[in-house]
């Protein structure tokens, strides 16, 4: 570009490369940012990047937006805006960040998959009764029960699962301690796992959950045994560990409506989190509300849209 401002793009692209040694494939995607932020600048009769403005760079933002660049792309280009305008702020050329107060527009969000209780039925239908057999059975059950986390899983260690109480304390996120319940399948197939557990198990291996060699399971042994138990069911999505969770809060949530206590169950801190993990329609909140507002109008009153459409 015959330019005198690009000059210090391609400055800040050689700080990139030389100082933060970036990858090539990195700063070439630096580069086509800065060059649709120019091109911007020029149809703006934006002269030089110390003129750029806080509602320039959201009048940016807003068009590359309506070009058809998804939320993470308009995001890229705002991050790639922002460190340049910091690099300019430390050559002395500006002396403040335009691009701090703008922000992407918010992708929508994404449902997480599930499966339904039809196919984890299946996939929890294990065969065979070698250890590894009764382990893997015990691993998905535990899962799909209680809605842990894998790092929470493999983690566990004996004593840590109170058959008589029907709990199993877990240490999540923060290092914080939560008591979850535990469904009688699974703790059939924890007792199962236990009887047989020292026939894998080294003598002073203290983890709930080994493998074959008999220390604690990996993270990625537990991935690579649910995806072929999944496959060996003929499952046709890709299964992996976290859908389990994705499963429990589901099915948890459509068959109680406690939001509250699904929460504490996933150890979430804020209860907006768990709602990523819910497919709830209209007339399920409906019940809910009917249920638990004390204004509420009673749900043999609660007229709902198609009623008042008929």
């Amino acid at each position: 570009m015959n330019d005198p401002q690009w000059q210090y793009a391609e400055s800040f692209l050689r700080h990139l490369r030389t100082e933060r040694r970036l990858s090539a494939h990195t700063i070439a995607a630096y580069r086509r940012d800065l060059i649709c932020l120019r091109n911007f600048c020029d149809q703006q009769d934006i002269a030089a990047w110390r003129d750029l403005r806080v509602h320039n760079l959201r009048r940016f933002a807003a068009l590359e937006f309506a070009s058809g660049l998804s939320p993470r792309s308009v995001q890229r280009r705002l991050s790639g805006a922002r460190m340049f305008m910091q690099y300019l702020i430390r050559e002395n050329h500006i002396k403040s960040n335009p691009v701090v107060e703008v922000s992407a527009p918010k992708a929508p969000q994404r449902l997480p998959d599930t499966l339904d209780a039809e196919q984890m039925t299946v996939l929890l239908n294990v065969k065979g009764d070698e250890p590894v057999d009764v382990r893997d059975r015990a691993i998905m059950e535990l899962l799909y029960s209680s809605g842990l986390r894998l790092a929470e899983l493999v983690s566990l260690n004996l004593g840590e699962i109170d058959a008589a109480d029907g709990t199993v304390r877990v240490t999540g996120k923060g290092n914080k301690e939560r008591i979850v319940p535990v469904g009688r399948h699974a703790l059939a197939a924890i007792d199962s796992w236990q009887r047989v557990r020292a026939n894998l198990a080294d003598a002073a291996e203290n983890a709930l959950f080994v493998g074959v060699r008999g220390a604690r399971i990996s993270p990625r042994s537990v991935q690579a045994m649910v995806k072929r138990r999944a496959t060996e069911s003929g499952l046709p999505q890709r299964v992996h560990p976290h859908l389990f969770r994705h499963s429990f809060a589901t099915h948890m949530l459509e068959s109680s409506g406690d939001l509250r206590g699904v929460q504490e169950m996933l150890g979430h801190a804020d209860i907006s989190t768990t709602q990523v993990y819910t497919h709830l329609d209209f007339q399920h909140l409906a019940q809910i509300y009917d249920k638990a507002h004390p204004r509420a109008q009673r749900a043999s009153g609660r007229q709902t849209k198609s009623d008042n459409n008929k």
